[in-house]
């Protein structure tokens, strides 16, 4: 039987989901409906919110937990390239398409798997963006992606005026 918590973050609560010895899901999402059949174990989930609790201070740029992504092949593939995208750094649909090896015409399926990630902030699917360098497409929404990369320093901070 599959186990979750729940956490607390700057971006919202995480719902965290594994199967005993691995993550496999971290979502935004209301927790509620993605529960129904998981047994909630906050002591498992430990270290993965010490972790998390480090990336959102800007203390962690890389983690350490066992995870254990559910997909397709081809969607696996697309995460294990997601996982070696640097901190602080993006790419684009098409580099990661070529870095898999996929051909030209699967740069959507290559997004399809991104967009399908169930790993989110630790397969930092955030750090993909469209070849012109903008802001597309995040399970979580545009404004979770933009804070994610602005809190590994892709994007600087806006400054909103108060009129």
């Amino acid at each position: 039987m599959d186990i979750y918590t729940t956490i607390d973050s700057p971006l919202g609560e995480i719902l965290l989901v594994g199967d005993g010895t691995a993550l496999t899901r971290l979502s935004f999402a209301p927790a509620a409906p993605h529960t129904a059949g998981l047994r909630r174990d906050d002591l498992k989930f430990a270290e993965a919110a010490r972790q998390l609790g480090e990336y959102f201070a800007g203390e962690r740029t890389a983690f350490d937990l066992p995870l254990r992504p559910r997909g397709s092949t081809f969607q696996e593939r697309v995460w294990t390239e997601l996982a070696g995208l640097p901190y602080g750094t993006t790419t684009s649909y098409g580099a990661l398409a070529a870095r898999i090896g996929a051909p030209a015409d699967r740069i959507r399926a290559v997004g399809a798997a991104v967009g399908a990630n169930p790993l989110l902030v630790l397969l930092p699917c955030h750090r993909v963006v469209a070849a012109d360098g903008a802001l597309t497409g995040y399970a979580a929404g545009l404004e979770r992606k933009r804070a994610l990369l602005t809190l590994e320093g892709v994007l600087q901070p806006q400054l909103w005026s108060t009129l």
